[in-house]
C-alpha cells in the first residue's frame, strides 16, 4: 500500500533535471490537485496578492502541495511585480522596496528559493486595444489569443503622462536590485528577471531596457550576485526575433552553463515583431524541441511552465494539452541524452 501511495503522489518522479511545471491557483480545490498528479507535474508557480504573502500562508500552501509530491517553486506577489512605483521611481518606492524585502525573507523561511521579477511599468494599465496587446484574436481551432501590432501601439497615449528614458529606467532598476539582493542572498532566494514583453525600445512613453541579450548581461553585472539570473520567456524571445541579439537556443547555451537561467516560460508565437500573435507551442515559428534539447544540454534543473496558453486557464484543456506536449519533449531529450551517455 505504501508503494502505491508513493506512486500516486509522484514520489517516483526524478529529483533532478528539467522540472515540468505550471502556473497554479493560490486557492486549489481537490480537482486542481488531482490535475497536477494526473499530468505528472513536478512543481508549481503561484501568484497571489500581498495580503497572502505571509510566512504562515506560504507554509500552509507549501505543506499542501508537498503532500501531493509537488514542489512550490515560486510564490509571487502581483502587487510588487511590474509595479509602476518601483519601475518609475515614484513616491512610495521606499515602502515598496521594504515590502519586497519582507517578501523575500518570508520565501526563504518557508523554504521557497525562487521568485520571478519583471521591471515593466505599463502592463497594469492594459486596455484592449492597449500597451501589452493591441487586439484579442484567434489561433488554431478558433482559440482566443493575444495579438500585438507595433504600429497600433505606437499611436497609443503616454501610459503615465510623461516620457521615461532608458537612463531613468536603468537607474530605478539599479536602485531596486541593489537594495533587495543582500536580503535575497541571506534568505537563500534566487531572483529571475523576466524580459520586457513585448521587447520594443519604448512603449507608452516608458523605455524597455530588458529587450535583448545585452540588457540581461548588463543587469547581471549590476546585480553582482549568483542569486540573480534569468526567467527565460521563450515567447518574448520569439517576439523579438533578431532584435534580441541571440535566439532562445543561443541564450540557453550561453547562460545555462553559467547557472543563470532559473525558470523558463515555454511559449510560441507565429512570427516576430512588428506584429505577432501567440500560438500553441507546436504551432508557431520557433522549434520548441530545439529549445528543450538545449535546456537538457545545458543541464538546466529549474522549472519549465506553459505560458499564455491560447484559450488559457491553468486547468483548461489547452493547458493540459500543452503540458502533455512539454512532457513528451522533456522525456524525449532525456532519453536521447541517456542514449549518448
Amino acid at each position: 500500500m505504501a508503494g502505491l501511495l508513493s506512486l500516486a503522489l509522484g514520489e517516483d518522479k526524478p529529483k533532478s533535471g528539467i522540472k515540468l511545471g505550471v502556473s497554479f491557483t493560490p486557492r486549489p480545490t481537490d480537482d486542481d490537485l488531482a490535475m497536477l498528479r494526473h499530468a505528472g507535474v513536478d512543481a508549481v508557480s503561484i501568484w497571489t496578492g500581498i495580503e497572502d504573502a505571509t510566512f504562515e500562508w506560504m507554509m500552509q500552501t507549501k505543506r499542501r502541495l508537498d503532500a501531493q509530491g509537488v514542489e512550490v517553486y515560486n510564490i509571487g506577489i502581483l502587487d510588487l511585480h511590474c509595479d509602476p512605483t518601483i519601475v518609475l521611481g515614484l513616491d512610495g518606492v521606499e515602502t515598496k522596496i521594504e515590502q519586497y524585502k519582507t517578501y523575500l525573507t518570508n520565501l526563504g523561511r518557508a523554504g521557497i528559493h525562487y521568485t520571478t521579477y519583471a521591471h515593466m511599468a505599463n502592463i497594469k494599465v492594459q486596455k484592449v486595444p492597449g500597451y501589452y496587446q493591441t487586439a484579442i484574436t484567434t489561433t488554431r481551432g478558433g482559440a482566443p489569443t493575444r495579438e500585438f501590432d507595433l504600429e497600433v501601439a505606437r499611436r497609443l497615449p503616454l501610459s503615465h503622462g510623461k516620457t521615461y528614458t532608458d537612463d531613468h529606467i536603468w537607474k530605478t532598476f539599479t536602485t531596486f536590485i541593489r537594495a533587495v539582493m543582500p536580503v535575497a542572498e541571506k534568505a537563500g532566494v534566487r531572483i529571475g528577471l523576466h524580459p520586457d514583453d513585448p521587447p520594443v525600445d519604448t512603449l507608452g512613453g516608458v523605455a524597455r531596457i530588458f529587450r535583448n541579450a545585452a540588457g540581461f548581461e548588463r543587469a547581471l553585472k549590476i546585480a553582482g550576485s549568483e542569486n540573480f539570473g534569468i526567467c527565460l520567456c521563450v515567447g518574448t524571445w520569439g517576439e523579438g526575433g533578431k532584435m534580441m541579439g541571440r535566439d532562445p537556443v543561443e541564450m540557453i547555451l550561453l547562460f545555462g552553463p553559467r547557472k543563470r537561467i532559473f525558470k523558463v516560460h515555454f511559449r510560441n508565437v507565429d512570427r516576430p515583431l512588428p506584429k505577432f500573435r501567440e500560438t500553441f507551442v507546436d504551432n508557431g515559428y520557433l522549434d520548441m524541441y530545439q529549445v528543450m534539447r538545449a535546456l537538457r544540454e545545458a543541464n538546466f534543473g529549474g522549472i519549465v511552465i506553459p505560458d499564455h496558453v491560447p484559450g488559457g486557464g491553468y486547468q483548461g484543456v489547452n493547458t493540459s494539452y500543452t503540458l502533455g506536449y512539454m512532457k513528451a519533449l522533456r522525456d524525449r531529450v532525456n532519453a536521447e541524452a541517456g542514449a549518448k551517455a
